[in-house]
């Protein structure tokens, strides 16, 4: 049994080792950062407009500041508030709750999806060619079960994390 200890207790050594080893050498596992153009150093976010037929009062703010925070925390490039190296642009232009799912019995919704859209203009300052621009809409939901109202901006912040993630996957990884 004491042998088995000694073993376990060598075998942590050499694992905690090996991994101080490798982030000395500066190796590092992380997929975040995307592939940002060579050169590239700022980004702005121009304000979302909402322009949906159904306007959630503070969607507009919520997703330009998560697209801000996205670019921010998963990229080495410094935000300016306006021509920036990389440009993002658009409007969101749905906001739409609809059922999901009809309860049994009844014409009641037992689930609910929220989806919103946003239409993006991505504009690559640095690429003379433009291959790298695009204008896309976005779209993503989450589903829930009853009132809206309580669940609004939860449902919100969840749904703009995802699509900023994918404004910028499309942005900087060709997704």
């Amino acid at each position: 049994m004491i042998r088995t200890k000694k073993a376990a207790i060598i075998a942590y050594i050499i694992v905690a080792l090996v991994m101080l080893n490798m982030q000395g050498c500066g190796v590092k596992y992380s997929l975040s950062g995307g592939s940002i153009p060579e050169g590239m150093e700022t980004y702005s976010v121009e304000i979302f407009e909402n322009i949906a037929p159904f306007v959630s009062a503070t969607l507009s703010q919520t997703f330009t500041e998560g697209l801000k925070d996205r670019v921010r925390t998963q990229s080495r490039l410094s935000q300016v508030n306006q021509d920036g190296d990389a440009i993002f642009s658009g409007v969101i232009t749905n906001y739409a709750i609809t059922p999901a799912a009809v309860e049994a019995g009844t014409d009641m919704a037992a689930l609910n999806r929220l989806s919103i859209t946003v239409k993006v203009k991505y504009v690559n300052r640095l690429d003379e060619s433009g291959n790298s621009d695009f204008e896309e809409s976005f779209t993503q939901f989450k589903e829930f079960r009853g009132e809206v109202s309580t669940q609004e901006m939860t449902l919100n912040q969840e749904i703009v994390e995802m699509l900023s993630e994918d404004v910028f996957n499309r942005a900087f990884n060709n997704w």
